[in-house]
């Protein structure tokens, strides 16, 4: 299983990013991915979820300001992050649970400037 995230930068406070996660190795379609992130200091937080059936789920920190989908042809997972602040700053991972192991993707930053 392999992850590759892409789609970080530096925005300004209030700016919309979203990010990307391709998935090869899996059967893409019929598994769960999450997106979780990890600011200096703190744990790795799970921000959202999307299961093989489309449904979603988050963290209180972001809901309805992000929304995770994905693209089961493009093998893709979305992350769109709208109204940002300074404290959605952090790595951002995708992850998926499969055959007992977690597998993360390399992390992509997202920096939210004030």
């Amino acid at each position: 299983v392999q992850l590759q995230a892409s789609g970080g930068g530096l925005v300004q406070a209030g700016a919309s990013v979203r990010l990307s996660c391709k998935a090869t190795g899996i059967n893409f379609s019929l598994n769960t991915f999450d997106w979780y992130r990890q600011s200096p200091g703190n744990q790795r937080e799970r921000v959202a979820t999307i299961t093989s059936g489309g449904a979603t789920s988050y963290s209180d920190s972001v809901k309805g300001r992000f929304t995770i989908s994905r693209d089961n042809v493009r093998r893709t997972l979305f992350l769109q992050m709208n109204s940002l602040e300074p404290e959605d700053t952090a790595v951002y991972y995708c992850h998926i649970f499969f055959r007992e192991r977690d597998f993360w993707g390399q992390g992509t930053q997202v920096t939210v400037s004030s």
